[in-house]
This record gives structure tokens, C-alpha cells and sequence, in this order.
């Protein structure tokens, strides 16, 4: 401990000693120093704040380890570095966008600032916009790279960068690696042009909205039936994010008419004063939506999280309750939508991840389309449609935490445009005389009730980081034999990339990037899934079963049934 405080004492101490640090950084430093209990200086300088292959996330504050003026300007200085290098004698051209959390304005004109220093012209949104815009802004200028501001739906002390390759999609190998190589040269602030080139920076007009918009509405089936029922009652809640900017007016622009907000939520706000976290997967996000909902006798409930990627979904059965529905569901009923309203099932394919139900591959096995697995992240997502374009057809992808995207106009996962696809099957669930939640039973009932849950535990700071390697370790180096009663028939290790049968002894090689992801499968078909998040300080356990249901009568005895599986799977995962 005395050694490891040591070495963050001098790391704060370069930053007071950097010429290019303002007055206030050092003031906060200084303060730092000056405190009795030294927790918040090792967390804050234990560690540089790595430029991963999904950018930066941290905590915003003073320090190596956070996102500050001076951690993005280094971020974006290596970006500027290999997009120089990569596009030698082109124009450049790079979007930024950003969301709602305090600090992101300021970061995305700091990284405006640092790349147009560089010769690179940027296209900056005037204000906060969602992060799926980014991405088809991106396409539609001809960008060669882009970032968004956001810490996605983590508490309100985090920010965080994300940045973008042409064609819309997060970075991929090689470039992730190649702009990471770039930062880590940067060895001092000095080496960073934070001083801007106006004549550099373009402000990004109302025309790439309306050409988004004109996409979403092309891929909506049966725009009849929404004529029909424009008028049913949803209910939107932006969460204080970007989300409010163009989710109501998307499902204007597909029809309908009665559109109700959160009033308490709808205006942007860092602080997110109403929830507890900004997070539509947690029931306390959606309390007001749901509140709202009941008054308004609403037919479906939807919130997005603060830069727009994810949405979260509450349908009210027959009895006027609502009910939530999960990331699993969501993605499973958007499916079952809309693959029932393909046509044309030739060469088409839809995409998830592996952690995802595997509910969507049984179905899209049933009704003939293809369905491909990719890693965690939808940059993956976006890599495979881009090694499949011109080859097949992509219809639609989706992940079990809230993310989904319809057609290849934006390259990452989009709530803007799933908003108009949850509230499109609404309106056809009501034209059939049902609701959404029976729509949820029917197709359990036609291809299987798969059950889901995901078990968080949360590891905070240097300790927890370290803690949360051992589990991996734990669980890497001596695997169970059993778990619950069931023996382990699999065990799928994405870090080795080697899947073994416990049973046979045989092994075979995984066709994936490496990745810290354990998955075991049981003889009883359960399936557990055991990563590391890759945004916060946790640890995910994805739990899933399965079994047949005959009918909806029989739906309550299976669904207690399988809660008990889950329950005894949980208690497994805790205890280890």
C-alpha cells in the first residue's frame, strides 16, 4: 500500500509540475494531496484511464485515471495521429456528437479543438443529439472517423469517448489497436494541440436528421395499420438524455399522433435529479414512465437511456398493469415482428450476440432465415455486416441489454429507430385485438418459453478491479463439474477461444476474437455466461433456461418452474 501510494503521489505531482495543466486542475489535485483518507488520489492516479477498444469511460474529476479536459485531449491527439497517417494527402473529415451528462459539450468541442489543431475538419452537432445519428452522420458526410460523448447509461459521475471508422461502425481491429498504439505514445500533455482552428469546425445542419428519419420510414411495415391506430396512447420518457431531441418527432413521422412525455424527465439534465441511475434496464428508471403510463391508459411505455443506443419497454396486460420487458423479450418480440412480416427471407440474416436468448436462433431457424452470433458490443455487430455487405442481406441485430438496430442505415445499436418499432408492433398487436404482452405468450408458445436473468455484482476502484480478475481466474482455472444438479456438458472459453465437452473430453477452436468470456452449458439445457463488463466496475452473470409451453394456460406453472432453475443458478454464481 505504501509503495503503491508513493507511486500516485508522484504521479498527481507531474501534473502540478505540467505547464500545460490550467490553475483549477492543480487546485483539485492539490486537494486531493491534502486529504487525510488517500482513496480518491490512488482511484484517481493509480492508473492512465485507458483508450480501450471502445475509447474511454471514467469518472470525471482531476487525475490519470478520469476523464478530463486533458485525458481526452490526449485521446483525441492519437486519433489525430493515425488519421493522419492512415489518410496521408487526403481531406479528413470527422462528426462529433454528444449527449446530455455534464461535461460533454465541453469534451466534444475539446476534441473539436484538438483534431482541427491537427488539419482534420469536423462536423459538430450544434447541441446534444443520440449517439445512433453519430453514427449515420458519419455515413451520410463521408466521415473518415467519428466520436460521441457519452457514458451511455452509467451513474452521473461517468463520462466517457467513444470513437467510430468510416462506414459508421465503432473501431475495430485493426484500427482499435492502431489508434490505442498512438495514444500510448503520447507521453506528455505538451505533445497535445489543444488550441483550435475555427475555420476547421462546421456545424452539422437539421439535414441529416430529416435523411435518418426518411430511412426509419422506409423499413416500417404496414404504415396501413398505423393509420389505423395512430391515435393509441404511448408514452416516452427521455430520461434527461438526448433521446427527447428526436424520439417523439420519429414517431411523429411514422404516423402517430398521440405522443405523451414525462413532463419531470424530458428536459436534458447531467444530474439526472429523477432516477437513481439513467439506466432503462433498473425498475427505478421506470417508475415515472410507468405512473404516467397508467393515467394515460397508454398502450406501451418506452425510455432511453441518456445518448439514445438503448430503450427499455413496459406493456400493459388485460388487467391494466404493466409489465417490463426485459432486454431478452424486447429483442425476441421485435424479432418475431419482424420476421413474420418478412417477404423476402432470400439470403437474409439477422445478428446477436452470446449472450443473447438463443429464443432468436430457434426462430429464426423456423422461419429460414439466418442468424449469426457475434462477441458482446455491437461494434462487432457492425464488423460482421460489413464482412457480409454485397453477400447477404441484414435485417435486423439486437443484445439482451436494451440494444437493438433495424437496417443497415446506422452501424450501431439504435433506440431512436426502435421506438418506432416497438410502437409500430403496438399498433399491429391492437389491430389484431391483442396486446403486446399477448404477442410475448403466443410466440412462447409457438417456439418455446426461454427465461432469462442477469446477476450484476458491482467491484469499485483499484480493489475491485483486481477482485473481479480473481473470480475470472477462479472460475477459468477450476471449472465446476455440476452446478446446481445439472452436470457441465460445455465449457466455451472466449478467452482461449476453445470450447471442451466435459463429458467427451473433446475439444474444438471458437471462430471469434478473444474475449474474458466464460460459457458453461448444461445437460438440463441451461446456459450461464460469465464476463467482466467492459463499461463499469462489474462483474455479469447471464443466466438462461428454457422448457415447452402448451399453451397460455399452463404459462404461470412453467414460468414458476423455470424462476426456481434461475433462483438455484443465481445462488450458485454468488456462492463462488
Amino acid at each position: 500500500m505504501n509503495d503503491l501510494l508513493e507511486r500516485v503521489r508522484a504521479k498527481a505531482q507531474t501534473w502540478l509540475d505540467s505547464p500545460a495543466i490550467d490553475d483549477a486542475t492543480k487546485a483539485e489535485v492539490k486537494a486531493l494531496l491534502a486529504k487525510p483518507d488517500p482513496k480518491e488520489l490512488i482511484d484517481n492516479f493509480y492508473k492512465d484511464l485507458e483508450f480501450g477498444t471502445g475509447g474511454l469511460r471514467g469518472i470525471m474529476g482531476a487525475g490519470s485515471n478520469c476523464m478530463n479536459k486533458y485525458t481526452v485531449g490526449v485521446a483525441t491527439q492519437g486519433l489525430a495521429n493515425y488519421l493522419n497517417k492512415n489518410f496521408t494527402g487526403k481531406k479528413i473529415t470527422v462528426a462529433i456528437a454528444h449527449d446530455s451528462r455534464n461535461n460533454s459539450r465541453f469534451f466534444a468541442e475539446t476534441a473539436a479543438a484538438v483534431l482541427s489543431a491537427n488539419g482534420v475538419d469536423v462536423y459538430l452537432f450544434a447541441e446534444l443529439r443520440p449517439t445512433p445519428l453519430l453514427s449515420f452522420a458519419i455515413r451520410y458526410l463521408n466521415c473518415q472517423s467519428g466520436i460521441v460523448i457519452t457514458a451511455s447509461h452509467n451513474p452521473k459521475e461517468y463520462n466517457g469517448y467513444k470513437a467510430y471508422w468510416t462506414g459508421g461502425a465503432q473501431v475495430v481491429p485493426p484500427h482499435d489497436k492502431n489508434i490505442i498504439q498512438e495514444v500510448n505514445a503520447i507521453t506528455s500533455f505538451g505533445q497535445v494541440r489543444f488550441v483550435a482552428d475555427a475555420a476547421r469546425i462546421h456545424t452539422i445542419g437539421p439535414e441529416v436528421e430529416k435523411a435518418y428519419y426518411e430511412e426509419v420510414k422506409k423499413l416500417i411495415p404496414n404504415p396501413e395499420v398505423i393509420a389505423r391506430h395512430r391515435d393509441i396512447p404511448l408514452v416516452y420518457t427521455s430520461l434527461h438524455g438526448a433521446g427527447i431531441t428526436m424520439v417523439p418527432e420519429c414517431l411523429r413521422q411514422i404516423g402517430f399522433t398521440n405522443i405523451q412525455l414525462v413532463d419531470e424527465q424530458k428536459v436534458p439534465d447531467g444530474n439526472f435529479p429523477t432516477v437513481p441511475s439513467p439506466n432503462p434496464e433498473e425498475k427505478s428508471a421506470m417508475e415515472m414512465v410507468i405512473k404516467k403510463g397508467k393515467a394515460a391508459n397508454a398502450t406501451m411505455v418506452m425510455a432511453t437511456d441518456p445518448d439514445t443506443d438503448r430503450v427499455g419497454i413496459g406493456v400493459r396486460k388485460t388487467d391494466g398493469e404493466f409489465i417490463l420487458l426485459n432486454g431478452n423479450q424486447a429483442f425476441c418480440l421485435m424479432m418475431y415482428f419482424i420476421l413474420k412480416n418478412q417477404k423476402d427471407k432470400k439470403n437474409a440474416y439477422i445478428a446477436k450476440t452470446i449472450v443473447t436468448s438463443e429464443l432468436v436462433d430457434t426462430m429464426a431457424k423456423d422461419l429460414g432465415i439466418a442468424c449469426y452470433n457475434t462477441l458482446t458490443g455491437f461494434k462487432y455487430i457492425a464488423e460482421l455486416m460489413g464482412k457480409l455487405e454485397g453477400k447477404q442481406r441484414f435485417i435486423a441485430a439486437g443484445e439482451e441489454s436494451y440494444g437493438y438496430m433495424v437496417g443497415d442505415f446506422v452501424r450501431d445499436k439504435d433506440a431512436v429507430s426502435a421506438c418506432a418499432f416497438f410502437a409500430a408492433m403496438a399498433a399491429s398487436a391492437t389491430d389484431e385485438g391483442k396486446s403486446v404482452y399477448d404477442w410475448l405468450i403466443d410466440m412462447y408458445v409457438s417456439f418455446g418459453y426461454y427465461k432469462e436473468a442477469l446477476v450484476n455484482v458491482t467491484k469499485k476502484g483499484q480493489q475491485g478491479e483486481q477482485e473481479i480478475k480473481a473470480m475470472m481466474e477462479k472460475f477459468r482455472g477450476n471449472p465446476p463439474a455440476e452446478i446446481a444438479g445439472s452436470k457441465v456438458e460445455r465449457l466455451l472459453d472466449y478467452k482461449t477461444l476453445k470450447e471442451k465437452n466435459l463429458l467427451s473430453g473433446q475439444t474444438s477452436t471458437l471462430d471469434f476474437p478473444a474475449s474474458d468470456v466464460l460459457q458453461f452449458y448444461l445437460q438440463d439445457g441451461s446456459k450461464l455466461s460469465v464476463r467482466p463488463s467492459g463499461t463499469e466496475p462489474k462483474i455479469k452473470f447471464y443466466v438462461s433456461v428454457h422448457a415447452p409451453l402448451k399453451s397460455k394456460e399452463d404459462f404461470a406453472k412453467v414460468d414458476a418452474v423455470l424462476e426456481n432453475k434461475i433462483k438455484q443458478l443465481e445462488a450458485y454464481l454468488l456462492s463462488v
